[in-house]
């Protein structure tokens, strides 16, 4: 079992073309951990804004009465990709793993594997 610093190591060390990763409460929209980003791309804003991102999608869910869960949403822009991975496990309830990916160096499909591992080991 990983922890929060464990986990995101392995994101930004493991997932070609990450550039930054934080585990995020989005009953609040604080990151309960960051590593990575730049002066340019702060990742707690980044954490904060897709906070809301969360919200409306299950919002939407709850309005349109679907029972399924989201495992990921993806954001893409023209130079980047976000992924966003909700914890399913025990403790991870409110609790999200947020991915910021270079989308010149980034393999999706490896991405969402990896981060599905990752999150398989983290223990909150």
């Amino acid at each position: 079992m990983a922890n929060t610093e464990t986990a995101l190591k392995e994101a930004l060390a493991s997932i070609e073309g990450a550039t930054g990763a934080a585990l995020v409460d989005y009953t609040t929209g604080m990151a309960l951990g960051t590593l990575g980003g730049s002066k340019a791309f702060d990742l707690n804003v980044a954490a904060a804004g897709n906070t809301d991102v969360v919200r409306a999608k299950m919002r939407t869910m709850e309005h349109l009465g679907l029972k399924g869960q989201i495992e990921d949403i993806l954001i893409t822009l023209t130079d980047q990709y976000h992924l966003i991975r909700l914890l399913s496990g025990r403790g991870g309830n409110g609790l999200f793993l947020y991915l910021a990916l270079d989308a010149k160096r980034a393999n999706l499909a490896m991405a969402r594997h990896q981060l599905r591992r990752i999150e398989e080991e983290l223990e909150v």
